[in-house]
């Protein structure tokens, strides 16, 4: 869903209709600020307004949200899939944090457990080893996953040029961080700072951030290289 293109195409249909902002907001019931909001791509009609807005200017929601006239017939069904697949998409990284977030505290709490099981209980030594050694690799393998997951849904800013990347995966994995932030080297202006993570909220969002060569997520490195 590009929030520009669908302000683009609302505005478009108004000045088809021959009405200025302040008639529109009018006929909605909303102020003019709200309907200039629409246009720029700062935000999009609530849902409660969807229907009054597509009634007013002729269209479907779903050529609302897709900001453009769709065809008829299985084209459309077609395009309708591909709107409800990305919109869909954009809550994906989100869930993908949380689960993470939720399974890092599982696994190191386990870890612990399983350390003072062998650090206090009275057991032979052989069965201490076998624990410690059974909690390193069970947290190690919760812990590759969520770092997998971490470096293909993030994306750094630079803080000195205002640079958007994508770090390469050993910069990542071997960067000092904090659960928001990692000390990386931006690819565009070579200085090496601490830069805060945002997530890509889908596909699309990526096109946002500036991919600078040497700069691609780990997913897209592993396609190249087969």
């Amino acid at each position: 869903m590009d929030q520009n293109k669908t302000g683009a195409f609302i505005k478009e249909l108004r000045r088809e209709r021959g009405w200025t902002q302040s008639e529109f907001a009018e006929e909605l019931g909303v102020s003019e600020k709200t309907v200039s909001k629409w246009e720029t791509g700062r935000g999009l009609p609530d849902v409660s307004l969807m229907l009054p807005v597509c009634e007013l200017l002729g269209i479907t929601v779903n050529e609302l949200l897709a900001g453009e006239r769709l065809p008829t017939g299985e084209q459309y069904r077609e395009r309708a899939e591909e709107r409800l697949l990305l919109t869909c998409d954009r809550t994906r990284p989100e869930t993908k944090v949380i689960i993470c977030n939720a399974a890092c505290w599982v696994s190191v709490v386990v870890w612990l457990a399983l350390i003072l099981l062998a650090a206090f209980c009275d057991l032979p030594v052989w069965a201490r080893i076998v624990i410690i050694v059974c909690a390193f690799l069970g947290l190690a393998a919760v812990i590759a996953p969520i770092l997998l997951v971490a470096v293909n849904t993030e994306f750094y800013t630079c803080p000195k040029c205002k640079t958007k990347f994508v770090p390469t995966l050993s910069a990542f994995l071997l960067a000092p961080h904090t659960t928001k932030k990692r000390r990386l080297k931006c690819p565009h202006c070579g200085q090496k700072s601490w830069c805060v993570s945002r997530l890509r909220p889908n596909e699309a969002a990526r096109t946002e951030v500036e991919m600078i060569s040497g700069t691609k997520p780990a997913e897209e490195q592993r396609r190249d290289d087969r």
